[in-house]
């Protein structure tokens, strides 16, 4: 019998973290995360280095940005059964280190007041709702991933390396 990703993430993280819940799990320890990393790579990276690529066939440092807000309104609002915000439509032609950083942000703090409107019944109800839940972590972690080249190959410590090293930590809202 083979189980689903999302079914064995059910089974294992309350065995795992006694006392927590699949979407307080996935808030405190993941998503909380994710969203200082990216919010923070957005702004360290310099406003001349949003059209930046690792090379010719990857996509841009705004791109990637991009592609976060856009999954992140796509997926949340899956969460919340409701249409993205209208804000989302214009994100695919942003450019400029501004709106693309303003709108990351924007993304985020829909997804965390979506996620503080759902429980653990709601998102197991079913596989869309699991997957848009897990997505929304599990996608933005390999986005920071891949955006940690980008940071780096223009001499930027990336955040998760930064907080370790200095103990510090961005304080989200």
């Amino acid at each position: 019998m083979r189980l689903s990703p999302s079914l064995m993430l059910c089974l294992v993280l309350p065995a795992a973290l006694p006392g927590q819940n699949l979407k307080t799990t996935v808030t405190q320890r993941y998503f909380t995360s994710v969203r200082r990393n990216l919010e923070a790579a957005a702004d360290a990276m310099p406003a001349a280095k949003y059209s930046y690529k690792l090379n010719a066939g990857q996509m841009s440092f705004a791109e990637w940005m991009n592609h976060s807000t856009e999954r992140n309104f796509s997926d949340c609002a899956v969460l919340k059964g409701d249409a993205p915000p209208e804000t989302a439509k214009k994100v695919p032609n942003l450019k400029e280190k501004e709106e693309v950083t303003a709108a990351l942000k924007e993304s985020f703090a829909y997804c965390a007041s979506v996620l503080e409107g759902i429980d653990d019944q709601k998102v197991l109800a079913s596989p869309q709702l699991t997957y848009s839940l897990l997505h929304t972590v599990v996608h933005n972690n390999e986005i920071y991933g891949n955006i940690v080249g980008y940071l780096r190959s223009n001499g930027i410590v990336p955040p998760s390396t930064a907080s370790r090293t200095s103990g510090a930590k961005k304080q989200l809202p």
